[in-house]
């Protein structure tokens, strides 16, 4: 099983940025830790980070065959980019969507999510762990729609 985690803006500065709001967890770790789940679910497991929208969608569009499933922390692009929600449909591929924050809580122009309508599901408020628990639902999924 292969699974492709992607994120967006300004998550290459967890750590330093905000760590009230985003935690002091850099990302690199999130992801080490994310490499270590997957490995003892036996999963492959390959992350990408840009700032930059067009740099997102041409990675997420080239998921498709490689990957099996996603995971995307979309950042400030999941209130703007009409691209990256298509990207993920055009994909076909399940994904869940993830947040460090709880973006209920925030900013109202942060509690409508574009990307989350073309997701499997939505976790929010969690910090780093999210992404696990993103992996091992993401994994649920795979292998029950597999046995079906």
């Amino acid at each position: 099983m292969r699974i492709r985690v992607f994120n967006g803006p300004n998550l290459a500065l967890l750590g330093k940025r905000e760590p009230g709001i985003y935690g002091a967890e850099a990302l690199a770790a999130i992801e080490a830790r994310l490499a270590a789940r997957a490995a003892a679910l036996d999963v492959a497991l390959d992350c990408y980070q840009s700032d930059v929208e067009g740099e997102l969608v041409r990675a997420i569009g080239g998921a498709i065959g490689a990957a099996d499933g996603l995971i995307i922390n979309p950042a400030a692009y999941t209130h703007t980019s009409v691209a990256i929600r298509d990207a993920i449909a055009a994909t076909g591929l399940p994904c869940v969507e993830v947040h460090l924050s709880n973006i209920y809580r925030r900013e109202a122009f942060r509690h409508e999510s574009l990307t989350a309508p073309v997701c499997l599901g939505v976790i929010s408020g969690l910090g780093a762990q999210g992404y696990e628990l993103a992996l091992e639902a993401l994994v649920h999924h795979l292998k029950s729609t597999r046995s079906h």
